[in-house]
């Protein structure tokens, strides 16, 4: 069985510039999360907490998850406070507990907390497969989002590791 990890698709990532490809990003996690879910396979979503008076902050709306995601009563909430999900919460815990074949990761921030969960992940010792079309992030100062995009899928498939990591479209998950 497999897991997908959603990262911090939370109203909060409304603030500031357009996300890029948000809505077919959006379509392509409800596939794939209905998918796992087929096939017995666990939905881990991560909630950032902010602080008081951020996007994300505890209890507002930003907190909350984009209300376009297919949510099941017997997928994880897990909570975290830093790029990486792992720190200080139960996700390890639990995808020990759960023994997932492959672990997908997709959501937002590309090169902030879904490269944070993609590295942590495969240090944790799983599978990993970055999907390439389910993650996104607004334009940087330097870079267009589509570049930071395809920097992070090249990078991902270059990592050093035990494990396998692989980089792999919606469609060649379905």
């Amino acid at each position: 069985m497999d897991a997908l990890i959603v990262v911090d698709m939370q109203m909060g990532l409304h603030d500031g510039t357009p996300k890029h490809d948000l809505p077919d990003v959006i379509e392509r996690i409800n596939l794939l999360s209905h998918r796992v879910r087929t096939l017995g396979g666990a939905v881990i979503w991560i909630r950032h907490c902010g602080k008081a008076g951020d996007g994300f902050e505890r209890g507002t709306s930003g907190w909350e998850f984009l209300p376009e995601l297919v949510r099941c009563d017997q997928d994880i909430v897990v909570e975290k406070t830093l790029n990486d999900p792992y720190v200080g919460t139960a996700l390890g815990g639990t995808l020990n507990r759960l023994q997932p074949r492959r672990v997908l990761v997709t959501g937002w921030a590309t090169d902030f907390c879904v490269d944070a969960t993609v590295r942590s992940t495969v240090s944790h010792d799983h599978h990993v497969i970055a999907v390439s079309d389910a993650h996104t992030l607004s334009d940087r100062p330097h870079l267009p989002a589509t570049t930071v995009i395809a920097h992070h899928n090249w990078i991902w498939s270059e990592l050093i590791t035990n494990r396998s990591v692989r980089v792999v479209s919606t469609n060649e998950l379905l």
